[in-house]
């Protein structure tokens, strides 16, 4: 059965109904209601001091491998490392070696995917032999962060804090965990990426020419201080893109872990409040959603396509 509707002064009809906004704060309400119901019948069990989130991330030594005081141990984070490296290779080789006329929904997504680092990260900031040069890196570099940051998402049993017996054995609990959430898998591949387009630059221009190249044009009346200060400010601001372009990606990623664990039910561990997890749970599969969704794909584009930017800029006839 139709609301009835009714006209308004005007003579335009309006529906005799509760509106969309009506229906989601009774929703929200209702569900803050039972959170609180559920509170007020299960209580508080008290602060909890066993359970550390900082524990999550930790790297505990599974083969300790130690050469000349350098720590070579393998742990989760090498294995993170490892399958996103197996999934990038794997992908592309399975798909160069199944290619159809009429592509099916795999090789469609693949090939978006082909495109859009080679059209648009790519060749957005490069162009020629440099595109078609440079071009199996960033490629390689964007699938690779992809993977990395998806795997993030899927629960593996990496967790040595807690273990589960399996036909006798001892296996970790299953947890999620991102390489790219530990600072030194991006820090590293900021440093690759860094050295690569001074090397470039160096190698497209000379170094003195390349070096010259970092004062803008149009300072030819400006004092030999000013363009002192303007060059030392840009070599300021190459050191700060190690900052920035690691950072980002890092902190992205380690946040989206964070809320996870918290929202997924940490914070009602944490706070000893196991109704709260009612509350917070819901909103842990929002997130999920979004971090899957957007975050991972949009982390590996930014910094794929600052890559390709600064690689541009440094050999660019204007730097």
């Amino acid at each position: 059965m139709e609301a009835a509707t009714v006209s308004a002064p005007g003579g335009a009809p309006q529906r005799d109904g509760m509106s969309t906004k009506s229906k989601v704060l009774i929703g929200v309400g209702i569900y803050l209601g039972v959170a609180v119901l559920l509170l007020l019948i299960f209580g508080n069990a008290g602060k909890n001091e066993a359970f550390k989130p900082q524990n999550e991330f930790k790297l505990e030594p599974w083969v300790s491998i130690h050469l000349g005081g350098i720590d070579l141990s393998i742990n989760k984070a090498v294995l993170y490392l490892v399958l996103a490296s197996l999934a990038t290779i794997g992908t592309m080789v399975w798909i160069a070696r199944r290619m159809q006329e009429k592509p099916n929904r795999v090789q469609a997504a693949v090939e978006v995917a082909y495109d859009l680092t080679k059209n648009t990260i790519t060749g957005g900031s490069l162009h020629g032999e440099l595109a078609r040069k440079w071009f199996p890196f960033i490629g390689a570099l964007f699938f690779w962060i992809w993977f990395s940051n998806m795997l993030g998402f899927l629960p593996l049993p990496t967790n040595t804090e807690h273990h589960f017996t399996l036909f006798g054995l001892e296996i970790p609990s299953f947890a999620i965990y991102a390489a790219t959430a530990n600072i030194a898998i991006p820090l590293v591949l900021t440093l690759v990426v860094w050295l690569s387009y001074h090397v470039e630059g160096i190698r497209a221009k000379g170094f003195v020419p390349y070096f010259k190249s970092w004062l803008p044009p149009g300072l030819e009346e400006m004092s030999p201080v000013g363009k002192g200060a303007i060059f030392v400010i840009e070599v300021i601001s190459h050191f700060v893109r190690l900052i920035s372009l690691s950072v980002r990606l890092f902190a992205n990623i380690l946040a989206g872990h964070l809320l996870l664990l918290f929202m997924g039910g940490g914070l009602a561990v944490l706070l000893g409040i196991a109704a709260l997890g009612a509350l917070t749970f819901p909103l842990a599969f929002a997130f999920f959603i979004f971090e899957v969704g957007l975050v991972a794909t949009l982390q590996a584009f930014i910094f794929s396509t600052l890559s390709a930017i600064y690689i541009g800029g440094a050999t660019s006839a204007t730097h």
